[in-house]
């Protein structure tokens, strides 16, 4: 059993989960990790997209195919962790009176359809609303929960969109799709940062609020930092690939065996690579003597770096380069950066376990990456591993239903 030594920040609030896949999901797991109970609802018909990504993790270990019914896709066992999982058929006409029994009891609701979806099925906001005026109701969508319909919102779609993806890419290259889900993932922070506003704000009004986060806008705010037609009005190259050319030497060098990243943006900075790369004469060079003429000079002072770094290790760039005050890293295989003893330490990648059996060899997933000097972060011993695995926990502690009740709804197919 986890055990936390320390209140959680959360504790004590509840979360009605609408969502599925990655986005939604992600958001809930976050609340749950600071403590929230939240209370994940699938579809019993087949549940949560999520269910069926490959690869699996059982009694055999890791596998590409399900062979067993408690093998779990490692995509449902990361973001469905410390969630109670319940079941009910939106489309049934009795599941509007189980869904407003359950936001009676909630303080928060999340949910990730597409826009207008919920208010076809009777679960959207006013109807939340009017079950508990109190109750913050986050939708989580693609485009916006007023757009109109855009299609589907994959990650990919998003990135392609949202100019992220052509940003990536470099000047003669085609664009480049971002290797996390980056859209899926930046969406629920912005989720969750404005479900905890709309918690501080209902300190002092009493009531809760509609909160509508979109991924396209999410991802194209980060997109808009950079200011794509300023650097074209100035003659800069924007697409630049591995590197930052208008920070110039700034970006990803290959080595003999591997890659670094590098910073040497300021003066100090800049002549210590030179002499990293032993040739100090480059700092008195007209084209490289200042910031501004590096930057016009980018692409030779790369060239440069490049035939440099290509004849020593990785290691032995780093320790150079370290050796001369230069932000220098390894560029390092997902694997190997998650084994990394400070995101360990400070439970920012945690172990990946299958709840009937041992944590998977090296396997690990996300954690919470916040760490509270007076709270604890974490998820609760719980995990759906079926669809409905909490129905009668959930229908008979959390609402009250009567066995009865509850029997009534299995037989009619709501749960």
């Amino acid at each position: 059993m986890t055990e936390f030594t320390r209140d959680r920040p959360l504790e004590g609030l509840r979360v009605i989960d609408l969502t599925r896949a990655l986005a939604g999901p992600y958001a809930t797991l976050l609340l749950a990790g600071l403590g929230a109970e939240v209370i994940k609802v699938e579809d019993p018909r087949g549940g949560d997209l999520a269910r069926d990504n490959s690869p699996y993790v059982g009694r055999d270990g890791i596998t590409v195919e399900k062979t067993h019914d408690d093998d779990i896709s490692i995509s449902h066992l990361t973001r469905a962790r410390g969630k109670l999982g319940m079941s009910l058929n939106l489309k049934s006409p009795e599941a509007a009176g189980v869904f407003a029994d359950l936001v009676r009891t909630a303080d928060i609701v999340v949910e990730n359809f597409t826009a207008g979806t919920a208010d076809r099925l009777g679960i959207g906001y006013a109807v939340a609303k009017a079950a508990n005026p109190r109750v913050i109701y986050c939708s989580l969508s693609g485009f916006g929960a007023t757009a109109p319909e855009g299609g589907k919102a994959m990650d990919i779609i998003i990135q392609a969109l949202s100019g992220a993806m052509y940003a990536s890419g470099g000047p003669d290259e085609p664009p480049v799709r971002i290797g996390i889900p980056i859209a899926d993932m930046l969406a629920p922070v912005f989720s969750v940062i404005g479900i905890l506003s709309a918690l501080e704000q209902r300190h002092r009004t009493g009531l809760g609020q509609h909160i509508d986060v979109s991924m396209l806008g999410a991802l194209t705010s980060f997109v808009a930092i950079e200011n794509w037609s300023a650097m074209a009005a100035a003659g800069m190259q924007a697409r630049t690939g591995l590197t930052v050319q208008r920070l110039s030497p700034f970006g990803v060098f290959e080595c003999a065996d591997g890659y670094i990243a590098l910073v040497a943006v300021h003066e100090k900075l800049a002549r210590g690579l030179f002499r990293a790369m032993g040739q100090p004469q480059l700092g008195e060079d007209p084209r490289f003597a200042s910031r501004d003429t590096r930057v016009a000079n980018a692409a030779e002072l790369e060239r440069q770096i490049n035939a440099w770094s290509q004849t020593i290790t990785v290691g032995e760039a780093v320790g150079l380069l370290e050796g001369e005050g230069v932000p220098v890293a390894p560029v390092r295989h997902p694997d190997e950066a998650l084994l990394d003893p400070r995101v360990i330490a400070r439970h920012e990648a945690v172990p990946v376990a299958h709840p009937a059996y041992e944590a998977v060899d090296d396997l690990r997933t996300a954690g919470i990456p916040i760490t509270f000097s007076d709270a604890d972060t974490g998820f609760d011993d719980v995990l759906p591993i079926h669809v409905g695995e909490h129905n009668d926990r959930v229908l008979a502690q959390t609402l009250g239903y009567s066995e009865a009740r509850i029997a009534e709804l299995r037989a009619k197919g709501v749960i």
